[in-house]
Formats: C-alpha cells, sequence, structure tokens
C-alpha cells in the first residue's frame, strides 16, 4: 500500500483513481508544446524506417535516434503488416516493444495508440476473415454483426491494437463506386442498425477491462457514399435535408444509441468545403448538435489534399501543407494519418500565433482520454500467449460461418436448387470465380480459406463426378493491393469458353460462379490504383460464357460474387437458379455447398437495389415520387429490388394491424405482422417495415425502411413480429428545417421485401400535443 507522502507525490494523471478529466487535465498542464503535437501525429510506413529491423522486429538503436527528443508519438498504424506480416504472437510481442520504448523514453511516459483496419476481420495474418460488411447487411442481423465485431476486437486488442478504423457508415446510393463492398448498403435505417451493432461489438460496455474491445471509428464523414460520376473521393452533391436525413443519420445513430468514441472524416467535399476543413460538419453538426467528446482522425494523406497531393488531386483551398494543418485543426480534427505530414508545422502554426496552444489542448485532449480510458498508463501491455490461443480461435470461425451461411441470398429459383444428389451423377463447375481465394478488399491473410470448388468437392465426396474448369478470366492473376489490372486475352478467353462447354456438355448439372474479383471493385486510391466502374456488366467474357453454357441446355446454377451489384440479367434470364454470394469470407466453400445442396435454407436479403443496367442509375428504392416515371423503350424497375431474397421454403405475411390507428403527436402504436412457413422446409424469413408520410411539407419518399426482423419458423408454424412505430419512426426534416412529426395519414407497409408490401393507414393528429424534436 502506498505511503500517504508517496500518494501526495503521485501525479494526478498517474492516479488510477482520479476522474479521467481531471487526469487529462492534469497531464496537459505538463506536457510542452511538442509533446502535444506529437500526439496528434501517426507514423504507418515509416515505422519501417524510424522503429523495426529489416526482419519487422523492433530496432532500439534506430528508435533512439529517431525519437531521441522524447516527445513521444501519439499513433502508430498498422503494426500487423511490418516487415510483410506478423504472426498473432509476433505482432504482440513487437506492440509491447514498442509500448515499453515510449514509456521508458518520453518524458511523462505517454504510451502510443496502435490502429488497424479492421473491416471484416482484422487486415493481418492469422485472423478470422468474416463477409464483407455488404454481405453481412444481407444478414439483416444486427446481434450477429455485433457478436462478429466483438470476435473480431479480441483478436486485435490480444495483439495490442487500440483502434479499429470500422466501422464504414456511409450508405452506398451508386454502385459504380468501388467501395460499395465497405458498406452495409444503401438504406440510412439498415445502415444504423448494423453500424451501431458493429460498435457495440467492437466497444462492449466501454469500460474495456480484460482487454477484448477497442475504440471503434465511425467512417467517411460525411456523404461518401454517392459520389459524383461514381468515382471515389469525388463531390457529394447533395442537399441540406438529404445529407441529414440520409447520410448524417448513421453516424448520429451509431453516437448517440452506440457511444462510438472515433470519427474519421471523408475526402470528399460538400457542396465545396472538403470535410477535412469544414468546421459547419465537424464542429457544429457532430459536436455542438449531437454532443460528440471524442477524437476525430483524418482519413489516409487527406489534410495533404486540401493542398494538392501531386500523386493524385488537390482541392486546393490551402496553398500548402502548413496552411492545410491550420484548416484542419481549426474545423476540429485531433490526428493526422498516417504519416507525419502536415501537422509536423503544428508548433510553428502557434508560435506564429495562427493557432493558440488551447486549440491543440482541444484536439489532444480526447486523445488522451481513451488512452485513459483503456487503461493504458496502467497496463499497456497484453499476453502473447493469449494472443496466439484467441488466434482465429474456434468460436470465431463458426461464427464466419454462420455469417456466411446467412448472407447468401437466392435471387431466382426455377426449382434447379437445392441441388440433390440422388438425382445428379455429374456437376460441372464453370467460371473464373469457381476456384479462386475470394476475400475482398482490407481483408487479413487467415490461416482457413476455401473456394467453392473445394468446399463443393467436399460436400460431394464419391456421391456424383466432379468437373471443373475456369471457364474464362476476369482479370488475370492479380489482387486488392495490386495497382496494375490486367484483363483477360478474349482470344484465349474465347478458346477456353469453348473447352468448358465440352466439360458442361459431360455433366448433369452446371454451376457458374461468376462476377467481380478484388480487382474490379475495390476502393480506388490512386490514378494508377483503381476501382471505380463506368459500368455494370460483368467484366470480360463473362456473359459469353453464361450464353455458351446455356446453349448445352444443361440445368444452370448461377453463383456471382463480388463487392457491387452487378447488370446481371442475362444471367437471370438462362439460369436455373442465381445466388448472390458478395464475399463470404473464410468459410466460402463450404458455405455455399451447404447452401447448394440444401443443407442450408437460404436467407439472406438484398441490401442494395440490383439495377437492370448502368443507364437505370439511380436505382435505390427510398426514392421521390417523381423520379421513376419511366424509360422508352425500357423498364424503369430495378432487376431486383432492396429487401429481395428467396427461400427453399414458401412463407406467407398477413397485413399489418395496428394496436391502435389514429394517434397524437408525439405518441406511439404497434404494427403487427403474422408469418406463416407454408412450405416443407424450415426457414427463416426477413419481416420489413417501411413507412411513407402520405401528404407533407416537403416531398418524401415513396417508402423508408423503419424496422426489420428474423424470424425462425418450422413448416406449417406461425409466428408474429411486433414494430414500434414511435415519432422518431414518422419524423423528418421540414420545410423550415425542423425535425417534426407533421399530422396527417402514413402508409404503414410491411412485407418481405420493399417491392411486395401490404398496406394500413395510420393517422395522426395534432390534439394537443407537439411533434418537434428540434
Amino acid at each position: 500500500m502506498a505511503t500517504i507522502a508517496e500518494t501526495q507525490d503521485t501525479p494526478c494523471y498517474r492516479n488510477a483513481e482520479a476522474p479521467i478529466p481531471q487526469r487529462v487535465a492534469d497531464l496537459l498542464a505538463r506536457m510542452t508544446l511538442e509533446e502535444k503535437a506529437a500526439q496528434m501525429i501517426c507514423i504507418w510506413r515509416h515505422k519501417e524506417d524510424m522503429l523495426l529491423d529489416q526482419a519487422g522486429g523492433f530496432d532500439a538503436d534506430k528508435a533512439r535516434r529517431h525519437f531521441a527528443h522524447g516527445n513521444g508519438i501519439g499513433q502508430i498504424g498498422r503494426i500487423s503488416d511490418a516487415a510483410g506480416g506478423r504472426s498473432a504472437r509476433e505482432t504482440a510481442v513487437l506492440t509491447n516493444a514498442i509500448q515499453e520504448f515510449f514509456i521508458r523514453h518520453s518524458r511523462l511516459r505517454i504510451p502510443v495508440f496502435f490502429h488497424e483496419e479492421c473491416l471484416h476481420g482484422l487486415a493481418g495474418p492469422q485472423a478470422t476473415s468474416f463477409p464483407q460488411p455488404i454481405g453481412l447487411a444481407a444478414t439483416f442481423d444486427p446481434d450477429l454483426v455485433r457478436r462478429l465485431y466483438a470476435a473480431i476486437a479480441s483478436e486485435a486488442r490480444s495483439r495490442g491494437i487500440h483502434q479499429a478504423l470500422t466501422p464504414v457508415v456511409d450508405v452506398a446510393r451508386d454502385p459504380r463506386w468501388g467501395r460499395v463492398e465497405e458498406t452495409f448498403g444503401e438504406d440510412p435505417y439498415l445502415v444504423s442498425r448494423m453500424g451501431t451493432a458493429a460498435v457495440a461489438g467492437f466497444q462492449g460496455d466501454r469500460h474495456f477491462e480484460g482487454k477484448s474491445n477497442l475504440v471503434a471509428t465511425l467512417k467517411h464523414f460525411a456523404a461518401h457514399g454517392q459520389p459524383e460520376s461514381g468515382n471515389n473521393c469525388a463531390p457529394a452533391n447533395v442537399s441540406e435535408r438529404v445529407l441529414r436525413e440520409t447520410f448524417l443519420y448513421p453516424f448520429q445513430e451509431a453516437i448517440q444509441q452506440a457511444g462510438a468514441l472515433a470519427v474519421m472524416a471523408s475526402y470528399n467535399e460538400i457542396d465545396g468545403v472538403p470535410s477535412h476543413a469544414n468546421e459547419r460538419l465537424l464542429r457544429r453538426v457532430l459536436r455542438d448538435e449531437w454532443g460528440f467528446t471524442g477524437p476525430v482522425v483524418s482519413d489516409y494523406y487527406a489534410i495533404r489534399e486540401l493542398a494538392e497531393r501531386p500523386e493524385l488531386y488537390g482541392h486546393h483551398v490551402a496553398v500548402d501543407g502548413k496552411e492545410a494543418a491550420l484548416m484542419a485543426v481549426r474545423a476540429g480534427v485531433s490526428m493526422e494519418l498516417p504519416e507525419p505530414d502536415c501537422y509536423l508545422h503544428l508548433t510553428q502554426l502557434v508560435r506564429e500565433g495562427l493557432l493558440s496552444e488551447t486549440d491543440l489542448d482541444e484536439l489532444v485532449t480526447p486523445l488522451l482520454a481513451l488512452k485513459f480510458d483503456l487503461g493504458l498508463f496502467e497496463d499497456p501491455y497484453v499476453n502473447p500467449d493469449r494472443a496466439e490461443q484467441i488466434a482465429e480461435h474456434d468460436e470465431h470461425r463458426k461464427l464466419a460461418l454462420e455469417a456466411a451461411r446467412k448472407t447468401i441470398t437466392l435471387l431466382k429459383n426455377d426449382g434447379a436448387a437445392p441441388l440433390r444428389l440422388d438425382r445428379i451423377k455429374s456437376i460441372a463447375v464453370i467460371g473464373p470465380n469457381a476456384n479462386r481465394e475470394l476475400l475482398g478488399g482490407y481483408s487479413g491473410r487467415p490461416t482457413r480459406r476455401s473456394t467453392v470448388l473445394e468446399g463443393i468437392r467436399q460436400r460431394v465426396g464419391g456421391a456424383a463426378e466432379l468437373l471443373y474448369h475456369e471457364g474464362c478470366q476476369i482479370t488475370i492473376g492479380g489482387s486488392w493491393w495490386q495497382d496494375e489490372v490486367v484483363p483477360g486475352d478474349p482470344i484465349k478467353d474465347r478458346a477456353m469458353i469453348a473447352e468448358a462447354v465440352e466439360i458442361a456438355r459431360q455433366a448433369d448439372v452446371v454451376v457458374l460462379a461468376l462476377g467481380d474479383n478484388e480487382q474490379t471493385s475495390r476502393e480506388a486510391w490512386a490514378l494508377n490504383h483503381l476501382g471505380d466502374r463506368a459500368s455494370l456488366n460483368m467484366v470480360g467474357l463473362q456473359d459469353e460464357l453464361v450464353d455458351a453454357a446455356a446453349a448445352t441446355g444443361k440445368p444452370m446454377v448461377g453463383l456471382v460474387f463480388g463487392g457491387r451489384p452487378l447488370s446481371i440479367g442475362n444471367l437471370a434470364s438462362k439460369a436455373s437458379a442465381v445466388f448472390q454470394c458478395w464475399y463470404l469470407g473464410q468459410e466460402t466453400g463450404q458455405a455455399v455447398a451447404e447452401v447448394l445442396f440444401g443443407d442450408v435454407n437460404p436467407s439472406g436479403k438484398l441490401p442494395i437495389t440490383f439495377p437492370r443496367s448502368v443507364g437505370h442509375l439511380p436505382a435505390y428504392y427510398n426514392h421521390k415520387p417523381s423520379a421513376r416515371r419511366g424509360y422508352l423503350f425500357d423498364d424503369a424497375s430495378p432487376l431486383f429490388p432492396f429487401g429481395f431474397g428467396l427461400s427453399y421454403t414458401e412463407f406467407n405475411f398477413s397485413v399489418p394491424r395496428l394496436e391502435q390507428d389514429r394517434i397524437a403527436l408525439g405518441e406511439s402504436t404497434r404494427a403487427f405482422v403474422d408469418v406463416a412457413n407454408i412450405g416443407n422446409r424450415p426457414g427463416e424469413a426477413v419481416v420489413q417495415l417501411y413507412i411513407r408520410d402520405l401528404v407533407s411539407s416537403v416531398t418524401r419518399p415513396v417508402k423508408e425502411l423503419k424496422g426489420f426482423e428474423r424470424i425462425a419458423l418450422e413448416p406449417g408454424e406461425t409466428g408474429s413480429v411486433a414494430f414500434d412505430i414511435s415519432p422518431d419512426r414518422l419524423a423528418f426534416w421540414n420545410v423550415d428545417m425542423r425535425y417534426v412529426v407533421e399530422p396527417g395519414d402514413f402508409a404503414v407497409m410491411t412485407g418481405p421485401d420493399s417491392a411486395n408490401l401490404q398496406t394500413v393507414t395510420l393517422h395522426v393528429d395534432d390534439r394537443g400535443a407537439h411533434g418537434a424534436f428540434n
């Protein structure tokens, strides 16, 4: 036990019993200007030059040379990629060594923060790889998402990681955009439910005891998901009302309902103001309106882009990096990622009087608070044994399989699926994605992973002959990281298609694995590393492969992989069954085989609309009444609507019933729906609730998702689902830009998807109540 003298000599910031705000204030008062500025700086690739030896281990001599000033450093990025990748144990050893160095060699013994990409698993070796977020959104299962991100957090934190640059709560409104795979889809309500679940999984109860949770970072703030022309980082041309109702809503929910602790600003501009210089967005809305108190971190190199990033582009609202730093600080960006660059000017800006030291204090405060929250001043180290034990834990593998099963979405079935081995003697598995490992972008390197061909081979065993051919190529080799994308050679591809047709003729059924791969749908982060597309057709000669396979007359089942909706009308018209698989993670093969052969009943639902062609964009379901009047010589409806997905069984949905069909402003009611499984297989249905304000002061979408629930039913079983219809489900930003419920009639719609709904009317009157929220 400490003596009274020892307690009195201990600085407040070292007292674990003191309130964190007091500890932060005490530490700030002791810090020099240089030490404060150092907390706002990160190193990523420079860690190879400043901290590590050639094998990726810690180099104390190198660290002493580069950090002799003793000011410390705020963050270190992506430690898992050191020397091309570190195992779980090696990463834990390395983070411990780096922590020990900075605690021993910084004057105030301030620990460092480590961040990693954790989009659908820790982006490092020996980490469980789950389905991509666009696939997770297809599960319509927030509890699954919460459990999944809790597993990711445990794997990352065990290695010494403190912050995940995840979840992405952008609303994806343009499928040409290569980053659709990183999102939870096109609907703000669905994105908000999945986003809040991910935050809850990452952060737990936010006490961070047991070193199993970490800080979630919402990104990209804001309106990143509908870039002009579908090009990554392009301007977001949206009104104030659309900004608030569509793009800001998931962020607000994740902050106010789930307590997200960090936010990342977006690359794009809104109304001419880049987000990293947008004081109104980062201060007035985020902090003043919503009460957010955590740090805002920059996207990689985005502060430099306020001036110009020579190899890419610049916003040209700053003349150079120094002025860019000034603008970012004034806007409220606490941390520059990923390298020391513009924020190296911070001390000079203060000394020249362009910033005050209190400006830095304000932004350093939440960074230090998180280090106190995570207990790093008391115990910053992790146990390498635990990191090794928890890496790719068996329970995490089971969770990855559960998620993959629930992701797969059946779009068409003329009775060909599920395949029955008692009726099939041979199966031809054909296509460029049949034997390719498909994890998607920002992926780790799990020890266990499987392809479609491997999964089918294992499931079939000797029960049927299995034939295989690649069919054609989407791209030649390549990975998500590789800049150059080399398309397939049409001459070679047509020869391959001819060979594949001969294989198909020998089979009783053809399984075609098609779609995108990690090169044709990905983040475009440089002029030589593109991933957005001007077309939604399948790349290369895949449609020729479809035509040739269909011409054999054999039953055909299509498996479509990728990170964005594709125009698959040709496949849908010729295949007997079509499954949208997205990216399923490490358990791809087993999940596909289980669904294909009926061991698992598919239950996924589309989290984004599938348009008929790129000319049908925008295609999102919650459009305004005047937006989809029709086209000359074409159908304006989607190929597959939002929320759509079939089952091997059949469900019957009742007309919704309202607990009260007339309520006053400020009151709530409930809607009830009965669902019956009238087929002969157990299955899970996703009941969806949509609402429309029928007459309003500004135009409203034709329908908006306001609730959903999964329900599992045995054959012949009926279940009931209840939805709360509270004022926030009816409110919108009115003609005066006030968030209100207006009296009048509302259509309350329920059903299996956004296109097949049954409706009742709810009347809201203004008898003595108030409909305003602000």
